[in-house]
């Protein structure tokens, strides 16, 4: 079978596509046909050794994936030959075929494509648990969401609005801003790129947001935004950490004495690791909502596996709207 293997730390320029011997299920595992890998950031970070996750080479980046069972091992109840799941397995996924943990597993619905069954887990599930566990958020309270137009972002909006918030929506570009109030945005903003004015960038936070601020920001990006975001947070509010790639930002402790408000780190990997009940019902209620129409994972563009290093460039890069899906 092939695969796209990291042999040493580098872009996506240095994964290599190679046939590899394909695995057999040990007791408990499914060995899964990959139909479609979503792309995240995280994808970017692991094949340069910059992620908290480091596999051994050589592997396949790739961490949440969408296919159909195989073969079962000894124990892996519940799964049959030819059943349909999504699973976020960290990486492994840019393969023709990968072994899942059976209780990793959740079964995909007929009716859903493959495409967007691998594009829930990572940004849906990270969201849902950062909003409502982590955020507290409230119905009627205002979320202000950094990175608007991205994976993480588009989630973010929508499940903002599910929860009944009103939703600011910050981005980079008018394209990105239309991807987020298609999405359900009630106001969006476009911030500067480069160098950028940090009071200038705050007052920006601040005239969208209003006079009496965000009760949770939700941050996938970092650098310069962060504390510029922070700013324009309400009294006691939350501001939800989830990401970095405009850089690990540094705050003024400060800020969070005069606002009385909370700085929250969002691991959703290791929540799902702890709480998997917790979980569950998170990536439950995903489901229902789907089935509403109160969410629809968005899929911009598909590649093929040969391919997929193009994919994780444009991640890298923050080119992407939505998200992208290697398709196999």
């Amino acid at each position: 079978m092939k695969a796209l293997l990291s042999h040493q730390p580098g872009g996506p320029e240095s994964l290599r596509l190679e046939d590899v011997p394909v695995p057999s299920p040990g007791p408990g595992e499914l060995l899964v046909r990959v139909r479609a890998c979503a792309i995240n950031f995280p994808d970017v970070l692991i094949i340069e050794d910059k992620y908290q996750l480091k596999p051994p080479r050589p592997f396949a980046p790739g961490g949440e994936i969408a296919g159909e069972v195989l073969a079962a091992g000894q124990g892996a109840a519940g799964w049959s030959v030819g059943d349909r799941l999504i699973a976020a397995l960290g990486f492994g996924g840019l393969a023709e075929q990968v072994i899942v943990p059976a209780d990793r597993a959740i079964p995909l619905p007929a009716e859903r494509s493959f495409e967007q069954g691998s594009a829930l887990l990572m940004t849906y599930a990270t969201v849902i648990h950062a909003l409502v566990d982590r955020g507290k958020l409230q119905a009627g309270q205002t979320l202000l969401v950094l990175g608007a137009a991205g994976g993480v972002g588009i989630a973010a909006v929508e499940t903002g609005k599910a929860l009944g918030a009103k939703v600011i929506a910050a981005v980079s570009s008018e394209e990105k801003a239309a991807a987020a109030r298609e999405a359900g945005a009630d106001v969006t903003l476009i911030y500067p790129t480069g160098e950028v004015e940090p009071k200038a960038l705050s007052q920006l936070f601040k005239d969208a947001v209003g006079a009496a601020g965000a009760d949770v920001i939700l941050d996938p990006v970092g650098g310069i935004y962060t504390e510029a975001a922070l700013r324009s947070i309400a009294w006691e509010g939350r501001f939800l950490v989830v990401g970095f790639p405009a850089g690990i930002a540094k705050l003024p402790l400060n800020l969070t004495l005069l606002k009385n408000c909370d700085v929250c780190g969002v691991f959703w990997g290791a929540f799902a690791a702890r709480d998997p009940k917790a979980n569950a019902a998170h990536v439950a209620q995903l489901f229902r909502w789907w089935s509403e129409g109160r969410i629809s994972p968005r899929v911009s563009a598909t590649y093929p596996l040969e391919r997929a290093a193009d994919a994780i460039a444009a991640i890298r890069d923050r080119k992407a709207v939505g998200k992208l899906v290697v398709t196999l």
